[in-house]
């Protein structure tokens, strides 16, 4: 079974709900420096055991006794990674509320700051590799907020943590030697080697089996830095691995298209590819009406339904699924870098959510609740830990039934 090189992400990866994705009035923001909660080592008579069963069959695959010592010197058992992994949200966001995030007006603004600030670097790592600067990114961007939040947590202790647990203890422990020979390459130190709860690092959140072998020395100091204050080696790593995975330059990721009313859905979703000669002919259009511009076989997805909007996605979507192959992500990833780029929002119109609530309703319940003194910190329209504890004491305060849950009944009573 192929391991998906991407399954621990930082940012907006499978652990986004946990990562710098937070928005406003969800999750609350990564500590980007210093100590994390929880993530100090403790005394674990188990784990230090299981330490030393694991140097040996380190040893064995070739990691020498200097590296190790080096490496396990002040590494600990971090009770912070356990919780964090028995506790990551299981329900998923809808595509709106990502996108809502993804590329919001902060995140497309530092994005173009960003490219402008590092337009020749990204230049040259275009010229190299065939990935535009704005792809790049945009991948930057989703998975640390273009560097501002990429970890703290020791790596060494996290996946040696996470590999004595157990719950998939031969995948850590896997990451965890790839860990070791990268300190015995002397790419970094185990100091410098942090990140996230989960094992991935740098600027574009790379794991440590992902780093051997795509991270690349691009600024040729004879060190694949991706943990660098300068991201030169993490921006020109994640165009080496779009690279590879098969990216083809000049070629969009997808579009966002209008289908015509009755449009039989049977025909979408990955690998139900077709000409764009064969979608017009079935009414597909671009979003504002035109004709469709010809990039190749491609596929319509609809991650919302019928009722939300339509992408026809092309070869580099897939790519992109490479690194992380969740949908939403791969249309973040995509989406984001055409905002880059300068193009403008979603046109299609999402339903709405399960609540009946539409996302100008929720932001209208946000702002109604910080200025009625139940801070919300944000009005980005998602709803996440802060909002719910804002409407808990809101109820709690006006004596209703404390639920925490949006509705169109609680945003009724405060416009009331």
């Amino acid at each position: 079974m192929r391991v998906n090189r991407r399954a621990f992400s930082l940012g907006l990866g499978a652990l986004w709900l946990s990562g710098c994705i937070g928005g406003g009035g969800g999750a609350g923001p990564v500590v980007a420096r210093g100590a994390e909660p929880g993530m100090s080592p403790v005394a674990n008579a188990g784990y230090d055991a299981w330490v030393q069963g694991f140097k040996s069959r380190a040893a064995a695959r070739g990691i020498t006794q200097a590296t190790l010592d080096t490496a396990f010197r002040g590494a600990g058992y971090l009770p912070g990674v356990i919780e964090r992994d028995r506790n990551q949200t299981e329900f998923k966001r809808s595509l709106e509320d990502y996108l809502a995030i993804a590329a919001s007006p902060e995140r497309v603004t530092k994005g173009r700051a960003a490219l402008a600030r590092h337009r020749g670097t990204l230049t040259a790592i275009e010229s190299r590799y065939g990935v535009e600067a704005e792809v790049v990114t945009a991948v930057w961007g989703l998975e640390s907020q273009y560097g501002e939040r990429r970890g703290s947590v020791p790596i060494v202790s996290a996946l040696s943590t996470l590999a004595y647990d157990g719950r998939r203890g031969e995948f850590f422990e896997q990451q965890l030697t790839a860990a070791l020979r990268i300190l015995q390459n002397g790419d970094t130190s185990p100091a410098n080697m942090t990140g996230s709860w989960a094992g991935a690092m740098g600027h574009t959140q790379f794991i440590p089996t992902s780093y051997l072998e795509f991270a690349v020395d691009f600024t040729g100091d004879g060190r694949r830095d991706i943990w660098s204050e300068d991201p030169t080696d993490a921006l020109a790593s994640t165009a080496a691995y779009l690279s590879r995975s098969g990216w083809r330059k000049g070629q969009p990721w997808g579009i966002e298209v209008r289908l015509p009313a009755g449009f039989n859905t049977a025909v979408t979703g990955r690998g139900k590819g077709r000409s764009s000669e064969a979608w017009s002919s079935l009414g597909v259009t671009t979003a504002d009406g035109g004709r469709l511009p010809n990039h190749g076989a491609g596929s319509i997805l609809l991650p919302q339904g019928t009722s939300g909007p339509a992408f026809l996605i092309f070869s580099n979507f897939n790519a992109i699924a490479r690194y992380n192959n969740a949908v939403n992500y791969v249309i973040g990833v995509g989406h984001l870098s055409d905002r880059l780029r300068g193009a403008g929002p979603i046109q299609g119109n999402f339903p709405p959510d399960a609540t009946g609530m539409t996302m100008a309703d929720r932001q209208d319940l946000q702002r109604r609740l910080t200025a009625a003194g139940f801070d919300t910190d944000g009005s980005d329209g998602v709803i996440g830990a802060k909002t719910h504890a804002a409407i808990e004491a809101f109820q709690r305060a006006r004596g209703l039934p404390v639920t925490g849950e949006p509705s169109l009944d609680l945003l009724n009573r405060l416009r009331g």
